[in-house]
């Protein structure tokens, strides 16, 4: 008998078959299809926390679509050698990581019973209001006259309204999940210029394959940078090849590519809104393109309507350069510390049956303080934002302790260092892989 086709996932112990018009139907776009023959079992419990909608249909396909898996479940075969830069195998046994799993369960039950996992609609008021405020001031700056000052404080702006969009489209704010929807393409597409949809799919297929090859896009730098071994196979083109030529030299000019991010998200979401999205074989992407498209051209249209009003070109172009580019400098350097500075893991690995494991293993905390909790949204907490991406940014400076004696408890390692150190690590691993292309 031919198997039935479609995406076969593992969920609290079942396996289930889920059409492609199931799969191109889920509101999370693609990312479902990070966990094709494999265990999303807590990835499940951590993006659909709180939503009602999401179990509901869990219990139906627990119902109606269960199926007998065709053979073993996946089992680590990769090992690495010499030759595998940056990158890691995945050796924790089979007994063990059933273990650590239920050790987990529990953690996760305490903290639900404790409330940690309860949003926060007051706090995110005030984080709200205080984040448009800095956007406000910025263009009080400018009108009186302060133009400089001015585009530093847009370029925080941008940053901190990174922080601010990253939680509505992880719906910790509100219970409402179409009105964090509604506000993440405010604060994203018109305050930012940043389209939702296209960062909701990258961010959360990472979320789900956080530092797996071919998998987590947060990794593929190519062909500026290049983390892992496989990233070399992608210098095909005559241009790509003529890049191959500075890549021996790319632990030295990494800083100065931090401010280009977000340069390259803005022009990644123009793409995506005005020639993707429409075309999409998925529902969610179709269905959001024209609001998403009218968000882009609102946020632009405002951007050259500030730099006109500006009195020369020499000042416009200083505003632009200092807005963008700063703002690109403050978001680089926070999203390129927490992962790029530990190991990778090869596709597909048997990590991904141990979602718990895969956010500790890939991921790296940020000392913490006051200062750097509010200028890092929460980020410097990465460890405890990716076991549990709908806590509010608020109650993660508590939830570390209880992650740290879990780890502990679990022969777990929990990385959480001073800036420099992680910085050093970074720029370490991109040294590996600039001295195998010299």
């Amino acid at each position: 008998m031919q198997a039935k086709s479609g995406l076969k996932i593992k969920i609290n112990g079942k396996w289930l078959l889920l059409s492609d018009e199931f799969v191109h139907s889920h509101p999370g776009g693609p990312v479902i299809t990070e966990y094709s023959n494999a265990d999303a079992t807590h990835a499940f419990h951590a993006f659909h926390e709180g939503s009602k909608k999401a179990y509901k249909q869990l219990d139906t396909l627990e119902k109606r679509n269960v199926i007998d898996y065709p053979g073993e479940d996946p089992t680590e075969v990769y090992r690495v050698n010499a030759k595998d830069v940056n990158v890691a195998s995945y050796d924790i046994t089979v007994e063990e990581e059933k273990k650590m799993v239920a050790n987990f369960e529990k953690l996760r039950q305490r903290l639900h019973d404790e409330g940690y996992l309860e949003i926060r609609p007051d706090f995110f008021a005030r984080k709200t209001i205080e984040t448009l405020s800095i956007m406000l001031f910025s263009f009080y700056l400018q009108y009186a006259g302060w133009y400089l000052t001015s585009a530093c404080f847009l370029a925080l702006a941008f940053q901190q309204l990174g922080w601010l969009t990253h939680e509505y489209c992880h719906h910790q704010p509100l219970k409402n999940r179409k009105l964090n929807d509604s506000l993440s393409l405010f604060l994203g597409n018109v305050c930012q210029g940043f389209s939702r949809d296209w960062w909701k799919n990258k961010h959360n297929t990472h979320h789900a394959a956080t530092n797996c090859i071919d998998q987590d896009d947060d990794i593929d730098l190519a062909p500026l940078l290049a983390m892992v071994p496989d990233d070399l196979k992608k210098y095909k083109q005559p241009f790509e090849q003529f890049i191959l030529n500075i890549v021996p030299y790319q632990h030295l000019y990494f800083t100065l590519m931090l401010p280009l991010i977000r340069i390259s998200w803005t022009s990644q979401s123009v793409q995506f809104v005005f020639f993707t999205a429409q075309n999409s074989e998925y529902r969610q992407f179709r269905r959001d393109a024209l609001s998403e498209q009218i968000g882009i051209i609102i946020h632009w249209a405002w951007v050259l309507y500030q730099l006109y009003l500006l009195p020369t070109w020499p000042i416009r172009l200083a505003f632009f350069f200092i807005s963008q580019f700063g703002g690109g400098f403050l978001i680089g350097h926070v999203v390129t510390y927490n992962h790029n500075s530990v190991d990778k893991y090869p596709p597909n690995s048997r990590l991904l049956n141990n979602f718990v494991a895969l956010s500790i293993l890939t991921t790296r905390n940020m000392n913490p303080s006051p200062f750097i909790d509010w200028f890092w949204g929460g980020l410097n907490y990465q460890i405890e934002h990716h076991l549990f991406p709908t806590m509010p940014r608020c109650n993660l400076t508590r939830a570390s302790r209880l992650v740290k004696e879990f780890c502990k408890d679990n022969n777990l390692p929990y990385l959480v260092d001073d800036y420099i150190t992680g910085y050093k690590e970074n720029l370490r691993q991109l040294e590996n892989m600039a001295k195998m292309v010299q």
